[in-house]
């Protein structure tokens, strides 16, 4: 019997490419007809874990964080959008747009594990934040995500609340950057190779290919 190739994939919510790297880890997976063979599960990174609860606009922080110009910015926003609607998700970038704390989201996520909904969550969260320009630090909106994909809302924000919890979260993100992540997307094959950044869907059908072959 076969071991599945288990992928990590350390990311954070408010990480556009995040989500292109995983739309396209998934295109490759399901063109070569592997979705039985693997077995991914997210692991929690934040970009900016000392975000105040009230977020900050998104051009302020690109601008204080990396220096960029609104023209840098818009250009870069553009690009996005392109890559976006290759793998079929929308980025709708927008003057009052602001970049929120994750750290919720990611108790949430270890959360949803439990029940195999992660990715499901994951990807709600990713498209409220990034297509429907909702806030998903905000508790009444994390709870509209939890119902929509099937998960017991009130269970699940208790997690919030519960220390333990909180401590699984700070304890994993801390591993990951004890073995050497420092930016996100990275995803790990089977804890022993990791490719990072959203590689094109070909380098993944490479890498998964000589993976399972070695398996």
């Amino acid at each position: 019997m076969k071991e599945n190739l288990k992928i990590d994939i350390v990311s954070d919510v408010v990480c556009p490419w995040c989500t292109i790297g995983y739309k396209r880890l998934e295109k490759a997976i399901t063109e070569m007809g592997i979705q039985d063979q693997v077995e991914i599960e997210w692991q929690p990174f934040e970009l900016n874990p000392n975000m105040s609860a009230e977020g900050q606009n998104l051009q302020e922080h690109l601008a204080e964080k990396y220096g960029s110009t609104p023209e840098q910015q818009n250009a870069s926003h553009q690009h996005m959008i392109a890559a976006g609607e290759e793998v079929d998700f929308k980025f709708d970038y927008f003057d009052d747009m602001r970049i929120v704390n994750t750290f919720d989201a990611h108790v949430l996520l270890d959360y949803a594990k439990e029940f195999d909904k992660q990715t499901e969550l994951k990807m709600g969260l990713t498209k409220a934040f990034f297509s429907e320009r909702k806030d998903v630090s905000d508790r009444a909106v994390l709870k509209q995500i939890l119902l929509e994909v099937g998960l017991n809302a009130d269970e699940a924000l208790a997690k919030l609340e519960d220390e333990k919890s909180r401590t699984d979260i700070k304890n994993a993100e801390e591993f990951w950057r004890q073995l050497g992540v420092t930016s996100v997307p990275t995803i790990v094959f089977n804890r022993k190779s990791a490719v990072t950044g959203a590689q094109p869907v070909d380098v993944f059908k490479q890498v998964l290919t000589e993976l399972l072959k070695e398996s």
